[in-house]
């Protein structure tokens, strides 16, 4: 498989920093927007996402690493505007990860990730445990990885592990601010807010060290199917 590393994005939500793409073989199964809403299987992320898959653009693992090496010091990137973790399906590779982490020590690399980390129906708790325990360790190492919520309960259950969560809050929120059913404060993503906001002058899901949970209202060609889960209440 190979990893795109775009050095400056044109994406108006991300801002110009650096991103990254991996192939849609590293997305878990049991993610729910799998064909189902998700923002990346439509308009030109999409094209750009099948040609990483097909391994026709992208560069080899090395390769990847050495240019997340020499993105500056300090400096905000994200991983994967689309796919996921490394590692196939629902499983991460926590070697690779580790690299990854360790690649990024110098600037201030997030991402998301629907690899299960808790209990999930069909898959074996030694994934769950090795996939949670790489997370935990990357996190550590300073490379922030937001566990992805399909819904504000969901979102709960994820928040009860001390890792960053992010999920997505039903389609009619207009506040700044929510809670959970449990209680936790959701901040909703100020890029979707305001137009002066990008991830490059935000930076809320880089942060490790917040007690809220960074929420994102349904948005794209799939945000109704989205949003009939998120709505979700268990």
């Amino acid at each position: 498989m190979l990893t795109h590393f775009t050095p400056r994005s044109s994406n108006q939500k991300t801002g110009p920093i650096p991103v990254s793409t991996s192939s849609s073989r590293t997305c878990s199964p049991t993610c729910p927007f799998r064909g189902k809403g998700c923002y990346a299987e439509s308009g030109p992320l999409a094209l750009h996402w099948s040609q990483v898959s097909s391994g026709s653009r992208g560069d080899n693992w090395t390769v990847f690493l050495d240019k997340v090496r020499a993105i500056a010091t300090g400096s905000l990137w994200r991983h994967n505007q689309a796919g996921d973790l490394p590692g196939l399906g629902n499983r991460i590779d926590p070697v690779k990860l580790g690299q990854l982490a360790s690649a990024s020590a110098q600037a201030r690399g997030f991402t998301y990730t629907h690899k299960p980390v808790i209990a999930t129906p069909g898959v074996p708790a030694e994934v769950i445990k090795s996939n949670r325990q790489a997370v935990r360790s990357a996190v550590k190492a300073g490379f922030t990885i937001n566990l992805s919520g399909n819904s504000l309960a969901h979102a709960d259950r994820l928040a009860k592990t001390g890792l960053p969560v992010a999920t997505v809050v039903p389609g009619d929120t207009t506040t700044p601010t929510l809670k959970t059913p449990a209680g936790n404060l959701v901040v909703i993503c100020p890029a979707q807010r305001m137009d002066d906001k990008t991830c490059a002058n935000c930076g809320l899901c880089a942060r490790t060290d917040r007690s809220f949970i960074v929420g994102f209202i349904p948005h794209g060609t799939g945000a109704k199917r989205v949003n009939s889960i998120a709505c979700v209440t268990k």
